[in-house]
């Protein structure tokens, strides 16, 4: 890649029920290739053991109403093993995430404990006495009996307490959360219980979308989607953390912690370098205008492109590269020190402040390559523009079909599911511990990247390079891609 030379530095209508209606959104990463995962898969597949991938997962993508069927056949199921309400059916089911064989099993055991561990039954040590007296235990006004309403643990309060109870609790956004108003019961309150006291039709709506919302991600096998004004629904048979698309809203993420896909780092471990990331920006604010210095001459530049090979042709010529500023001729063989920290081995002998000064001398090392990857997405997501302009520009002029040129479109698709990956590798070797197992893994990290680099540089000088050689690099960094994530992605 060149570089620029002297820079500066809700309705009521079910079917359209949104359960995250009231969630705030992330905005769209504006450097994403749409689809990219899409239609790259016969440039790249092999047959045999190399065709495994790891990142295959089966989902299905349910409307409100199939995945409300989904939850209603469960629990009418549930609802007459047990000989319960549909309402209580429905909570003995969130307290259990919605596995039934462990409910059943439960229920075999001990059918009166199950009950109280859902907290739709009272214990029998704290089961209260039903007094004669008809005053409400909260408002202490004196009330006629029918008036008086209790819940399995007996503790009675007057009908207009509990609407004020229950008004507040869905107005704040509780669903199965509404619990009894007595000091220490955690009992549970039915939905049958509930909707009778919630004076409009309006409240009522609310509490049957924060109803929906507390069963979909109460379920092991269910996620909402989270793209903005989305109401569907993810199923899937064995919950991991694992990339799915909502076939509505397009919306990708991990279907374990509903957050961006981030394989080959674990749900855990991201959250700590997103919050760590966000607590340190002002320590890190210095690297964020991506600017450098040329190694021969010190003139200050930057990249224009996502590739990392970076090539100076101006009084001079450079060939480099971007992250550790070394020759670019001797490169090949010098990523894994490249993309690899060098931890000091002494420096838990060392004070207090040199520890700190190391500890920040390393988030920034893979901060930066983390921002960088960031970056090269978003620069690519701008070369893969010019290339759908290209085609179309081509196909105009009778210069092929579309489908002659379609596997320049997709190259840097791949190239960007490939990076996408590489990005998240960061964190997970920042937060890695030292040994065999990490070498390995730097390693790998490496042999992506410089195969990764190889295809950017192709990608972005596609005219230079014949179709087979540009499919068999593509080919060569997906091998490497699904290489680490079958050794290092959790399965």
């Amino acid at each position: 890649m060149s570089v620029d030379m002297n820079s500066q530095g809700s309705d009521s209508n079910e079917e359209d029920y949104d359960p995250n209606c009231e969630e705030e959104e992330e905005d769209e990463d504006p450097g994403d290739i749409e689809d990219y995962y899409d239609g790259v898969a016969n440039d790249v597949e092999q047959q045999g053991a190399d065709a495994f991938d790891p990142e295959e997962y089966q989902f299905t993508c349910l409307t409100y109403k199939e995945s409300e069927s989904t939850l209603n056949e469960h629990m009418a199921s549930l609802a007459a093993t047990l000989k319960v309400s549909h309402a209580v059916a429905k909570l003995v089911l969130v307290s259990f995430h919605w596995q039934i064989s462990e409910i059943l099993e439960r229920h075999k055991s001990n059918a009166a404990q199950l009950l109280v561990e859902a907290r739709v039954q009272p214990t029998s040590s704290k089961h209260a006495m039903v007094h004669s007296s008809h005053h409400c235990a909260v408002c202490m006004q004196f009330v006629r009996k029918e008036n008086l309403l209790s819940l399995a643990c007996q503790h009675q309060f007057c009908r207009s307490c509990w609407e004020q109870h229950c008004t507040v609790l869905v107005k704040d956004g509780v669903g199965v959360g509404v619990s009894c108003m007595a000091q220490d019961c955690l009992l549970r309150t039915p939905e049958d219980f509930v909707f009778p006291l919630l004076p409009s039709e309006e409240l009522k709506d609310k509490y049957r979308r924060y109803l929906f919302r507390d069963y979909v991600e109460s379920h092991y096998q269910l996620q909402l989607c989270p793209g903005a004004d989305c109401p569907m629904v993810i199923q899937v048979q064995e919950p991991k953390a694992r990339r799915v698309q909502c076939n509505r809203c397009n919306e990708v993420f991990c279907f374990k912690c509903r957050q961006m896909y981030h394989a080959p780092t674990d749900c855990a471990t991201i959250r700590k370098w997103l919050t760590k990331c966000a607590d340190d920006s002002e320590t890190a604010n210095y690297i964020s205008a991506h600017t450098k210095d040329c190694p021969k001459c010190n003139i200050c530049i930057e990249k224009n492109g996502g590739c990392n090979h970076m090539w100076i042709f101006f009084l001079f010529s450079a060939d480099f590269c971007w992250m550790c500023l070394g020759d670019w001729k001797t490169h090949g063989s010098e990523y894994y020190e490249c993309s690899r920290y060098k931890e000091n081995p002494d420096i838990v002998n060392q004070s207090q402040q040199a520890q700190a000064r190391e500890a920040l001398k390393k988030y920034l090392f893979y901060f930066e390559r983390w921002e960088n990857h960031n970056k090269s997405l978003q620069l690519e997501a701008q070369t893969y523009q010019r290339i759908q302009e290209k085609i179309q520009e081509r196909v105009m002029n009778n210069l092929g079909t579309w489908i002659d040129w379609q596997y320049l479109q997709n190259a840097a698709k791949l190239l960007a599911k490939c990076r996408y990956t590489l990005q998240y590798t960061y964190p997970y070797a920042y937060y890695m511990e030292s040994g065999p197992r990490k070498k390995l893994f730097e390693y790998q990290q490496a042999q992506l990247e410089a195969e990764i680099e190889n295809l950017s540089w192709k990608v972005e000088r596609a005219d230079s390079y014949d179709r087979g050689d540009l499919e068999n690099q593509m080919h060569i960094a997906e091998q490497r891609r699904r290489t680490l994530l079958k050794d290092f992605h959790d399965t």
